[in-house]
């Protein structure tokens, strides 16, 4: 198993090591293409990171929740929830979390004679909103399944693997409209119920307010509320709740990942809150749940 660096609570990040860059840059496909860093920062406060020397990668940043800024030369942007951007290798930069709303981000640094390529034209932050057929979810377990394969070392089919999966997943972002469409109608438009609980899935990393839920589809929260127990039989809070512990059930069976990181991937910053939350509707601690699955 690779080992992970530790700092942010609930960071996950890998390095590869020089002498498997170095492989990969004289592979005649991952030479197109390859990773050389990849991880995820929750709720990063303080977070700063300045390069005076630049660096022959590109560096790759998206944040699904709060905000930041960088600079690229004499230029400075900002960014928000639901945007990216992809800083230029070879140019001085920096860039950092928000001091008083701290972004959560998933970032990765690569290179290839195809970097450039993606790259053209995201220095400036790019939205990624959540809306009816967008596939923000499948996007992020894309993200993860490039994260594990990497995770689980460096040998060719796992580092080929993780390369083209990469190249989808910058095309999932660089031609965000075709990738939205080619997933189909997956929701009904004039279903209201249906367009919110898609929405509750593309953004299981938030914490929505039941007035944040009512206005995505222009409702009153009280006529909501009561729309959406009629269908469901649960409030629209309680059911986010669920389909969120429904995420952290799917990550303590199929990852190694600490209980700590799996709260921040679905929203929930406090530890002990989601121990009780998840024993509440599983009916065991989250501990208790995964020995249980792998007994």
């Amino acid at each position: 198993m690779i080992k992970l660096k530790d700092g942010f609570n609930g960071e996950r990040a890998i390095v590869l090591p020089q002498m498997i860059v170095k492989l990969m840059e004289d592979d005649p496909l991952l030479s197109a293409l390859h990773i050389t860093d990849i991880g995820y920062y929750p709720n990063a406060r303080h977070h700063y990171r300045e390069r005076k020397e630049p660096i022959n990668q590109y560096v790759f940043i998206y944040c699904i929740n709060g905000a930041g800024k960088y600079r690229v030369g004499e230029h400075e942007y900002a960014v928000t929830a639901n945007q990216y951007f992809i800083l230029p290798a070879g140019i001085p930069h920096a860039y950092a979390s928000d001091e008083n709303n701290p972004w959560t981000i998933y970032w990765i640094h690569f290179k290839g004679t195809l970097a450039p390529y993606y790259a053209k034209n995201a220095l400036h932050p790019m939205d990624i909103q959540p809306e009816n057929h967008s596939r923000i979810s499948h996007r992020i377990n894309l993200f993860e399944e490039i994260f594990n394969t990497l995770g689980y070392g460096y040998s060719n089919e796992n580092l080929h693997y993780a390369s083209a999966s990469f190249h989808y997943y910058l095309g999932t972002l660089r031609y965000i409209q075709q990738y939205r469409k080619a997933g189909g109608n997956t929701v009904d438009d004039d279903n209201a119920i249906d367009v919110i609980q898609h929405y509750m899935k593309e953004n299981l990393e938030k914490r929505l307010t039941l007035q944040e839920l009512a206005e995505h589809i222009g409702y009153s929260p009280s006529h909501f509320s009561m729309l959406f127990k009629q269908k469901t039989g649960h409030s629209p809070l309680a059911y986010f709740n669920l389909l969120k512990i429904q995420e952290a059930c799917f990550m303590l069976d199929s990852t190694d990942m600490k209980v700590n990181q799996i709260c921040h991937k679905i929203g929930i910053e406090d530890t002990y809150y989601f121990s009780r939350l998840f024993s509440k509707i599983m009916g065991t601690p989250p501990k208790e749940y995964r020995k249980t699955k792998k007994g």
